[in-house]
């Protein structure tokens, strides 16, 4: 399955109703640290908006809830694959991202034969600490290379002036949070995304 090129994270259902409209085609859920009644809420709301405006939802973690919910994709981080039943996420039918960071998650991720592949920090990120240093753009090179056919998506740090250096080198997508999220008008930033990303859209 091929992503949309611009894969968009946000921390709450509260931004669909502002970025669906604009023609937004990929986002994950990504919510932290809220009890499991308003989870499901929220999962179950960005459900509902993303299938009637034609945007792939992506929860992020929750993969119980994702299934409970009837949700076809969820993307998990290698602490979370520690915890997971990928057998029953597979077997419930949905789809799998995988976090990685260095050689040894990438083989760990491959082997689960993941729907996408996300690379990253590709350069230094404000959203939170990373044990991590900045891969840079070769980075992303070399393992498209040993994803091969797999998607890859590249995070961290990424913004629109970085973007086409990042898409030469490789990436299938570009994922983004903080230069949305935090733009003095995030939806004029979304807008600008889909623009530069509309000729790679298929």
């Amino acid at each position: 399955m091929m992503l949309d090129p611009f894969y968009l994270i946000i921390d709450g259902v509260k931004w669909l109703p502002r970025f669906l409209p604009l023609g937004l085609k990929l986002v994950q859920l990504r919510i932290k640290d809220k009890p499991e009644a308003e989870l499901r809420v929220q999962i179950a709301e960005a459900k509902t908006l993303c299938a009637e405006a034609g945007c792939q939802l992506i929860v992020n973690d929750y993969w119980q809830l994702a299934l409970e919910l009837g949700c076809d994709y969820v993307h998990l981080g290698q602490e979370d694959l520690d915890d997971a039943d990928v057998t029953a996420i597979r077997d419930g039918g949905l789809r799998l991202g995988v976090s990685t960071h260095d050689d040894r998650e990438l083989d760990r991720a491959l082997a689960l034969k993941p729907d996408y592949v996300a690379l990253g920090p590709v350069y230094p990120t404000i959203l939170k600490a990373m044990k991590w240093a900045p891969q840079g753009v070769e980075k992303v090179t070399g393992w498209k290379e040993k994803v091969g056919d797999v998607p890859l998506v590249a995070i961290g740090g990424l913004t629109i002036e970085r973007a086409p250096a990042v898409f030469e080198a490789g990436a299938d997508s570009i994922s983004v949070v903080t230069d949305v999220l935090l733009a003095e008008s995030p939806e004029t930033r979304l807008r600008e995304w889909l623009e530069l990303t509309a000729p790679r859209r298929k």
